[in-house]
C-alpha cells in the first residue's frame, strides 16, 4: 500500500471538546494525612482532548481540519484555542456563558496515572443553533464528517448535523457514546468499541452471533458500515453487502490507550476523504492504533510513522493473531479468493534460525500461512518442567512479526489435530521425520482434497539444543 496525499484531505468535526491536563512528578512518600502517595509535581502539560484530539490526530496526518465545538467563558477555553491555533486548526468554539469547559486532570508519577480528575457540566440544555448555523455554512467546503460524541451534550442531537451532511452529499463517520444508537440513523459508518455494540445490541456469545448483531444494526441504522473495534482482538468491518473484514491487533506492547479511538477514526476518516478505498482506511486505521497505544498519555501518529509500519508490515497488511472464531471466517474468505491455505503447528518457543528457514519454506507453498501454536499448559505437558520458556502471547507475537507468517492461532490440545480440522488448509505442513499418516489433522485435511508435506528442519539448530548451551555457559 501507498499512503495517499493526506494534505489534500479537508475534514470537518463536530463534538465534545475538551482539554487534558497531565501534572507530573516524583512519588518518594506516603501522606500522613491519609494512605495515599504524595506526588512532587515538576512539570504540568495541557493537550486539547476529545473531538480536540481527533482533529489533532487529522491535522498531523497532514489534512486541513475545521472543528466545531462547545466551551464554556473560561480560561481553559482559552487555553484550549491557543492549542489548537498552533497546529493550524481552523476552529469555532462557541462559548456558552455560566459553564465550564470541560478539562480532565491526570495526575501522573513513573509514567503511570495514579489519579484523574474531572472537572465537567453537560452542554445537553445549550442552543445548538450557532454551532449547526457554522455547521452548515462549512460543509461544502469539506470532504467528509465526523461526529465525535463524548456523551457531554455538544451532540445532543447529532441528526441535525447528519442530515444536513446528508443534503450536501458528504459522509459522516461518527464515534458513538451511549446505550441509543437510534440518534445515529443514516450516518455512513459509525466506530463503536465491544463494550458499546454490547450495550445496545446484547453482549454476543460466540463470533457468529456477534456478526449477526453487528450486520442487523447496520440493516436498523440505515448505516453503509460499522467499525468495531475489539482491543486485543483488533478491529472488523461490518458492510450488508459484502462479507466482515477482520483486521487483527498490531500491537506490540501496550503503554496507554487513551485516544486510542480518536486515532482510529480520524485516521479512517482522513484515509477515505483522501481517496483510499474503505478497506484500506480500515488497514491504516488499525495500524495507527498499534501504534499509539504504544505511546504514554493522548498521542497521535504522523504520517511518517505509518509509512514505516506498513513497509514493515507489508506481506500481510490483514495478518496477526486471531481467535479460532476469526482465523476460520478469514479462510473461508480467503477460500472465496481462490487463495491456497498452508498450515503448520508447533511450540515456537525461543525462535531460531531453523523455524525461520522452515516458515519461508512452508509459505512458499502457498498464499496464506497458518501457525498453530501450543498454549502454555500444552508446551508443559509436551516438553516437561520449565518450558515454555516464553509465554504464547510472546510467542505468537514473535511468529506475528515474521513476513512468512499471515495469520496465528493458538490450541491447547496435546494435537492440534481439532483445529487442523475445523480450518482445513490446503497443504498442512509438517517439519522433522515424520510419516505422513502419523501427522495430525493429515486425514481430515486429505479426505477434503487437500495434501500433506513433510519439510525437514535446518540441522543443528533446535529449542533444546539452545537452552542447554545457555545452561552450560551460566554453570561454567
Amino acid at each position: 500500500m501507498i499512503l495517499p496525499d493526506f494534505s489534500q484531505a479537508k475534514i470537518l468535526i463536530v463534538g465534545d471538546l475538551m482539554l487534558d491536563r497531565y501534572w507530573s512528578g516524583a512519588t518518594g512518600r506516603i501522606s500522613p494525612e491519609a494512605p495515599v502517595p504524595v506526588v512532587n509535581i515538576q512539570s504540568a502539560e495541557d493537550r486539547p482532548g476529545g473531538a480536540a484530539n481527533v482533529a489533532i490526530n487529522a491535522a498531523t496526518l497532514g489534512a486541513n481540519v475545521t472543528l466545531m465545538g462547545l466551551g464554556g467563558e473560561d480560561e481553559n477555553a482559552g487555553i484550549l484555542e491557543d492549542r489548537l491555533a498552533s497546529m493550524g486548526i481552523n476552529h469555532h468554539l462557541f462559548r456558552i456563558p455560566g459553564l465550564d469547559t470541560i478539562t480532565k486532570l491526570r495526575v501522573m508519577s513513573r509514567n503511570q496515572q495514579l489519579l484523574r480528575m474531572d472537572f465537567e457540566q453537560s452542554f445537553a440544555d445549550t442552543d445548538k443553533a450557532p454551532l449547526i448555523a457554522a455547521f452548515e455554512k462549512a460543509l461544502p467546503h469539506c470532504d467528509l464528517v465526523i461526529l465525535s460524541d463524548y456523551n457531554k451534550g455538544s451532540l445532543s442531537d447529532p441528526q441535525a448535523f447528519i442530515q444536513l451532511a446528508r443534503q450536501h452529499g458528504k459522509k459522516v463517520i461518527v464515534d458513538p457514546k451511549g446505550n441509543n444508537f437510534d440518534k445515529y440513523r443514516q450516518a455512513t459508518l459509525i466506530t463503536p468499541n465491544l463494550a458499546e455494540l454490547a450495550a445496545v445490541a446484547g453482549i454476543p456469545q460466540n463470533e457468529q452471533e456477534l456478526i449477526e448483531k453487528a450486520r442487523s444494526l447496520c440493516a436498523s441504522l440505515q448505516l453503509e458500515s460499522l467499525l468495531l473495534t475489539r482491543s486485543e482482538e483488533g478491529m472488523t468491518l461490518f458492510r450488508l453487502s459484502t462479507s466482515e473484514f477482520h483486521l487483527p491487533a498490531k500491537a506490540k506492547e501496550v503503554f496507554d490507550v487513551t485516544g486510542a479511538g480518536d486515532t482510529v477514526v480520524s485516521t479512517l476518516a482522513v484515509a477515505m476523504a483522501a481517496g483510499l478505498a474503505l478497506e484500506d482506511a480500515c488497514v491504516l486505521a488499525n495500524m495507527a492504533a498499534s501504534i499509539v497505544v504504544g505511546k504514554l498519555g493522548t498521542s497521535t501518529v504522523s504520517a511518517t510513522e505509518l509509512a514505516v509500519a506498513i513497509g514493515h508490515d507489508a506481506g500481510h497488511l490483514d495478518g496477526g493473531v486471531m481467535s479460532e472464531d476469526q482465523l476460520a471466517l478469514a479462510v473461508e474468505q480467503a477460500h472465496k479468493r481462490g487463495e491456497k491455505i498452508v498450515m503448520t503447528n508447533g511450540c515456537f518457543d525461543i525462535l531460531h534460525a531453523g523455524h525461520v528457514s522452515y516458515l519461508e519454506a512452508a509459505a512458499a507453498l502457498g498464499d496464506r500461512l497458518i501457525v498453530a501454536v501450543n498454549t502454555d499448559e500444552s508446551v508443559t505437558q509436551l516438553k516437561g518442567p520449565g518450558r515454555p520458556v516464553n509465554n504464547v502471547s510472546r510467542r505468537m507475537a514473535v511468529l506475528a512479526g515474521l513476513s512468512a507468517v499471515d495469520w496465528v492461532v493458538a490450541f491447547s490440545e496435546d494435537t492440534p489435530q481439532r483445529v487442523i480440522g475445523r480450518l482445513l488448509p490446503d497443504i498442512l505442513v509438517k517439519g522433522g521425520d515424520y510419516k505422513i499418516e502419523d501427522i495430525a489433522g493429515g486425514k481430515e485435511v486429505m479426505e477434503n482434497g487437500g495434501e500433506v508435506r513433510v519439510l525437514h528442519f535446518e540441522e543443528g539448530v533446535s529449542t533444546t539444543g539452545i537452552i542447554k548451551r545457555i545452561v552450560e555457559q551460566q554453570t561454567k
